[in-house]
């Protein structure tokens, strides 16, 4: 038994030191997280998943995100907004279900896209986003807010604190509010 464990300790530190040493990530800062934010009101649940790149000191909406382009809306997988009520998004009606989340920002407005189909990742291999316009199921365009701090880390929130249900995303300079009914 006692070689059992010794042998056990010594494949464990070996697989350790190999992650530590090759670089995999393992031990590494992700530089965009994964995160999920949920809002559970009454009966009404919605979450949404998303990866949140930072500013790093970078320029960011006209530069890492073009204006006028579709963006995935975060990094990494595609952005997912569910559902389990249906809602009205400015005079669009928005069932329950899940949806990418995909926009176009540019200095004035961005045009917010829901997306009934499901993509396993946000861009192909060319770095071009994948979504396919025809499964658009709402389209809503919100003006963007100036902010006077930057925020450092892509920020997605769910914000009722004025009986205003509304789906917020902010980074550096730039915020846009979607209201929800």
């Amino acid at each position: 038994m006692k070689r059992f464990i010794v042998f056990l300790l010594i494949i464990i530190t070996s697989i350790l030191g190999y992650l530590y040493y090759t670089k995999t990530g393992v031990f590494e800062e992700i530089k965009s997280p994964k995160d999920i934010v949920a809002f559970n009101l009454n009966d009404l649940k919605m979450k949404v998943f998303y990866n949140r790149p930072s500013k790093r000191n970078r320029d960011v909406f006209g530069a890492l995100v073009p204006f006028n382009q579709v963006w995935r809306t975060g990094a990494n997988e595609a952005t997912t907004f569910e559902t389990n009520k249906p809602l009205t998004i400015g005079n669009n009606s928005l069932p329950a279900g899940k949806y990418t989340l995909w926009t176009i920002p540019n200095d004035t407005s961005w045009n917010i896209m829901f997306n009934s189909k499901q993509y396993k990742w946000g861009v192909d291999e060319t770095m071009k986003p994948m979504r396919i316009p025809y499964f658009d199921v709402v389209t809503y365009s919100v003006p963007v807010q100036n902010l006077e701090k930057p925020v450092e880390q892509f920020t997605i929130a769910f914000d009722n604190s004025t009986d205003n249900l509304s789906l917020t995303m902010a980074w550096d300079l730039a915020k846009v509010v979607v209201p929800l009914k």
